[in-house]
């Protein structure tokens, strides 16, 4: 079958590998995990079960939760779409073992996916997904299919319980941002759910607050209406034309399962997650008063260290995935982590991503400057104290696949003494290779693990700069 848990779990091409029998017994390998490893014996254990807007993820969702019922396992499965990180704060909050959402995030329609979420909300770890793999596994070899109950007969048996995920969510993210603040900003801001399970939560969230809230691309639409749901400039043309027909002060956009953020100004000009977490960072300690480590991945933004050398704090640098960053806020006093694909948390709240929570922070520092100064001053002050920062990433599809170690051997050998008119100050291997430079620019080669792609990361001093830097990058490699 050939089923594999990645970095955020199992991701398959519906009808051709994310199927209802494969599923089933993705689920029966959960559920012998969870009453071998997590099972106390006193009680039967409880999972949380939830699911995005993607074709039959619902369907997929109540069959895990058949699956687990017909385990011993009580479901708690979600009566809508709900984002990844309302289902992740559900899992701890009601004292769950583990959790499963049901979504392929941000990847094309024909995907679904189904992640696994640990007992305290986060991605389950890579030692826990092996578990599971070998349970799967068993079961292949064993020939032994999951055990299933009725749905109707699980929800008499309250094995399977129908619960709404949205409010316990929304009354936690209420303690992390300043409501009043963010009220008395009185902010004309326009939604992009991009078709996904983000749908109604800026308008439900701010319901009782004098901010306006126009949502666009918050109906069920399985297929995304062929764009993918990821919040990047380049999919975001139908924000921006909504934010100059509103004349809005802000546009707000999530990813399939709202745990990314991407956003744009009042001139419909894309700000990017880079942008935000620092914002975010600058607001938290300078108008906040907090303090903490802070933990990016190898690809974001270098403005993130200059605020955190500012204010004489650590900063801790992960390989790709919010699964690293998770880590770190589950182990130290972590203010905030984030990732250069627009997962974003802060202290507090669960160690996942959040598209929503960090869209009500932006809302918060947007008002905390008053309606006089729009984003892009903000922006633009950011950048006049931590900058200049431009940034640009390109994924080279090559020939053939490459050996990742190989390729990182020879770029760490090979490194050059400059790039760009700056000397090459320090090379970082952990994830990929990056070349860091002595005015703080980089560039970043990332061999993908899984297919023949090369991704390529700059941030320099100017956009000319950022060209210059990728323009070398491709000379290393010969892209079909």
């Amino acid at each position: 079958m050939g089923i594999r848990f990645g970095t955020d779990g199992w991701r398959a091409v519906i009808a051709e590998t994310f199927t209802f029998a494969n599923l089933r017994l993705v689920a029966q390998a959960v559920a012998d995990y969870v009453n071998a490893e997590l099972s106390d014996g006193t009680k039967p254990p409880e999972v949380v079960i939830g699911y995005d807007t993607r074709f039959l993820s619902d369907r997929f969702a109540a069959e895990v939760a058949r699956v687990m019922a017909g385990n011993g396992i009580v479901a708690w499965l979600t009566r809508a779409d709900t984002p990844t990180p309302a289902l992740s704060y559900n899992v701890k909050a009601k004292g769950a073992v583990a959790g499963v959402m049901i979504t392929a995030s941000h990847n094309p329609p024909r995907y679904n996916g189904f992640k696994l979420k640990s007992a305290d909300g986060a991605a389950a770890p890579a030692h826990v997904a092996r578990q599971v793999e070998t349970y799967l596994e068993r079961l292949q070899n064993d020939a032994r299919g999951p055990n299933l109950m009725d749905l109707q007969h699980g929800l008499d048996r309250e094995m399977i319980r129908r619960f709404d995920p949205s409010w316990g969510y929304y009354e936690h993210l209420s303690t992390l941002v300043d409501m009043d603040i963010i009220s008395e900003g009185e902010l004309r801001i326009v939604a992009d759910a991009m078709f996904g399970s983000g749908r109604g939560a800026f308008r439900e969230f701010l319901g009782r607050t004098r901010s306006r809230v126009r949502e666009i691309r918050n109906y069920m639409n399985p297929g995304f209406e062929g764009i993918h749901p990821e919040p990047i400039a380049q999919n975001l043309s139908l924000l921006s034309a909504a934010i100059r027909q509103e004349h809005a002060d802000v546009g707000i956009a999530t990813d399939g399962d709202a745990d990314r953020i991407g956003a744009m100004d009042s001139r419909g000009e894309f700000v990017s997650p880079h942008q935000i977490m620092a914002l975010a960072l600058r607001y938290l300690v300078e108008k906040r008063g907090l303090r903490g480590d802070v933990v990016k991945t190898v690809s974001t933004t270098a403005m993130i260290n200059r605020i955190a050398k500012k204010h004489n704090l650590t900063v801790l640098e992960t390989p790709v995935g919010f699964n690293h960053i998770a880590e770190h806020m589950m182990s130290r006093d972590v203010l905030i982590g984030g990732e250069e694909s627009g997962g974003i948390s802060i202290r507090g709240h669960v160690p996942e991503g959040d598209g929503v929570l960090m869209g009500l922070v932006l809302l918060e520092i947007m008002a905390a400057a008053g309606r006089s100064t729009p984003l892009h001053e903000i922006i633009d002050d950011l950048q006049n104290e931590y900058g200049p920062s431009h940034y640009e990433r390109i994924d080279l599809r090559l020939k053939a696949p490459v050996s990742k170690p190989v390729i990182v051997k020879q770029l760490t050998e090979n490194a050059p003494a400059a790039l760009a008119g700056q000397s090459v100050v320090e090379v970082q291997n952990f994830d990929g290779v990056k070349y860091i430079l002595a005015d703080d620019s980089w560039l970043l080669i990332r061999p993908s693990g899984t297919e023949p792609v090369l991704r390529l990361y700059a941030e320099g001093t100017s956009a000319d700069m950022v060209q210059e830097l990728l323009v070398y990058a491709r000379t290393l490699v010969s892209p079909s």
